[in-house]
């Protein structure tokens, strides 16, 4: 990334609504300048050496004034990084971008505006609200609840109260007593539609409807705070039919997942796309073991003389196919080995790799992929696994005659840098579940947060895949453990609406 700043809006809040081009950015940037109202899990993408700085703005208190901010912009620039000014929404709609974008053209440093999408239309979107609909508005005007010094001369209220389309306040709910006075006085009818979209396109988005003659009122008796977006016009009719977001089946629900971060995707995204607030506490800190490459080495050389090859995760996989592509190994030397498979994530994971499994297992543990490979001749297996990967599958295929070479790839180990916000969360936060994928990443988080916090778990719903995860955590909680029908992620998101 070149040595630029670049000005970019990260949308209103929702994670899919960043654009791909901010989310070059963010990956590639030096500094990261951001503000309150981003979603902090954008941070999770930038570089582990990203300088991070919060400038965050609340209303009017201002924890960083705007000529500072400036400042910053300049003088990283200046010490030849790549910045990027993360803003909430679009830069360019009430977001000071005009502004910073003049300070760094007033000091001849070149920059580039990635345009984001604004609340003023995307968050009412998610309300259910349409800014424009041909039976109701075929205008829409996005009004700043405060102007620059307060002036509200500057706001032309005899011409916006005749409008016939929608009229959007930004940041005006702590002005909404005047805003509705001067809209009623200067003619608007005082039982026009209006709606509140607080914190829009989040989880913890609330519409709240009203009329315009109500609505200070209506701002008093629901305790409505900033962010919130003021909508007047026919088309908040609308909201009652079109509110898609806030009927999902997982809306208002808070869901913990502990997986590494890495493969914490995956799941995510599924619930997600139900409505969940999604937590990450990834107890699992998943790392290459270098040591075993030259091992390996050895076992790839010589791979003919196995005739099976084992895998019970998705991270066996990807950590061996990783050391397999450091060594350019071709994969058409595995036609005479027969590739086994334990569960739909793994064996996903070898698809992505370009091939398929010969034996699977439908049942996540370790025993029922040596019980199938058993239904075959004896031979001997390759078995990439974890440093702490159990031993069942080496014994079962013993116990049978087959020789088992065992091949550690990569590390599992517990993340303790994530233990003080762990009991954090787990202690202040109103989490409904938390999801467990692995005997590790229950053991791990049981020994992150220390025997004595264990108790914090029992608050929650437990979901857990395959037998042995669920008899390794009911060997310490027995209460509000459930167990997920089939070892996916989607029967996982299934038990969840299963229990609401």
């Amino acid at each position: 990334m070149s040595n630029k700043v670049y000005i970019v809006g990260a949308g209103p809040g929702d994670y899919g609504l960043i654009t791909l081009k901010a989310v070059e950015c963010i990956k590639k940037a030096d500094v990261l300048v951001y503000d309150r109202l981003v979603n902090p899990d954008f941070l999770n993408l930038k570089k582990d050496n990203c300088e991070v700085i919060y400038v965050g703005k609340e209303s009017s208190n201002h924890i960083v004034p705007q000529d500072q901010i400036n400042r910053i912009l300049i003088d990283k620039f200046n010490d030849g990084k790549a910045v990027v000014r993360l803003k909430g929404g679009d830069p360019y709609v009430f977001g000071r971008g005009g502004e910073e974008a003049e300070a760094l053209y007033d000091e001849g440093i070149e920059f580039e505006v990635v345009p984001g999408v604004t609340s003023a239309i995307g968050g009412l979107c998610y309300a259910g609200i349409p800014v424009t609909h041909r039976d109701y508005s075929s205008s829409f005007h996005i009004v700043t609840g405060h102007s620059k010094k307060d002036d509200q001369n500057e706001i032309n209220w005899s011409s916006l109260s005749k409008e016939k389309g929608t009229l959007i306040f930004l940041m005006g709910i702590g002005n909404i007593g005047h805003i509705v006075k001067q809209l009623i006085e200067n003619g608007k009818e005082p039982n026009t539609p209006v709606a509140f979209v607080s914190w829009a396109t989040r989880h913890n988005q609330k519409t709240t409807l009203s009329t315009l003659k109500d609505a200070r009122e209506c701002v008093e008796r629901e305790k409505i705070k900033a962010p919130t977006i003021f909508v007047v016009g026919a088309v908040v009719k609308l909201a009652d039919k079109l509110n898609f977001f806030e009927k999902k089946p997982l809306f208002g629900k808070n869901i913990a997942i502990t997986r590494s971060r890495a493969k914490n995707s995956e799941l995510r995204k599924k619930l997600e796309e139900k409505g969940a607030k999604v937590i990450e506490i990834p107890t699992i800190d998943i790392k290459s073991i270098e040591s075993s490459k030259v091992m390996i080495k050895e076992k790839i050389d010589g791979i003919n003389d196995y005739d099976y090859l084992a895998f019970t995760s998705h991270n066996s996989v990807k950590y061996f196919f990783d050391i397999l592509k450091f060594y350019s190994f071709d994969l058409r030397k595995l036609a005479n080995v027969k590739l086994c498979s334990i569960g739909a994530a793994t064996t996903s994971e070898l698809e992505a790799k370009g091939v398929l499994p010969d034996i699977t297992s439908e049942r996540f543990d370790a025993v029922s992929l040596a019980v199938e490979i058993s239904k075959h001749s004896v031979g001997k297996v390759l078995f990439p696994c974890s440093e702490i990967a159990g031993t069942a599958l080496q014994e079962y295929l013993g116990n049978n005659g087959f020789a088992v070479d065992r091949i550690e790839v990569y590390s599992n180990r517990v993340n303790y840098s994530e233990r003080e916000r762990v009991v954090d969360i787990l202690s202040n936060s109103s989490v409904d579940f938390i999801t467990f994928t692995s005997s590790s990443t229950f053991e791990n988080i049981v020994e992150l947060m220390g025997a004595e916090n264990i108790s914090l778990l029992e608050k929650c719903k437990i979901i857990s895949i395959g037998d042995i995860t669920t008899k390794t955590i009911k060997s310490k909680i027995n209460n509000n453990v459930f167990q997920s029908k089939e070892v996916s992620m989607e029967s996982m998101v299934e038990k969840i609406i299963e229990l609401l």
